[in-house]
């Protein structure tokens, strides 16, 4: 499976569960792979036949911003249903970074790897 991999995208948002993470903004550092079958767009070299990692970037960044979930888990959950919204996208594996969270750690991450089939509700 081929894949769009968007790296170390830093934001800002409200997450965590102690009183002083839900009033002030933090950094989370995402790490978002898209597998895909790209094989029509290494062909075509169109834009129209490949996932706009512009408009994915976009959609993400707008959504986390706006966020306040109390777990980087919970975060991650829905930064990968937003980016299985593309029916070209088969599976999305997404890591958020929590930098500074634990004491004597550069960060702490959550990885996860879901289909649209692992979040159909």
């Amino acid at each position: 499976m081929d894949r769009i991999i968007i790296e170390d995208l830093l934001l800002r948002c409200i997450v965590g569960i102690n009183p002083d993470e839900r009033e002030k903004e933090q950094d989370v550092n995402l790490r978002i792979v898209l597998h895909a079958d790209l094989r029509q767009a290494g062909s075509s070299d169109d834009i129209a036949d490949t996932i706009n990692y512009k408009a994915v970037k976009v959609a993400v960044r707008q959504f986390v911003e706006a966020s306040s979930c109390f777990l980087i888990e919970k975060l991650a959950t829905e930064v990968a249903r937003l980016c299985l919204r593309d029916p070209r996208v088969e599976q999305v594996d997404v890591r958020i970074e929590k930098p500074g969270a634990l004491r004597f750690a550069r960060t702490v991450a959550v990885e996860i790897s879901r289909t649209r089939a692992d979040l159909a509700d």
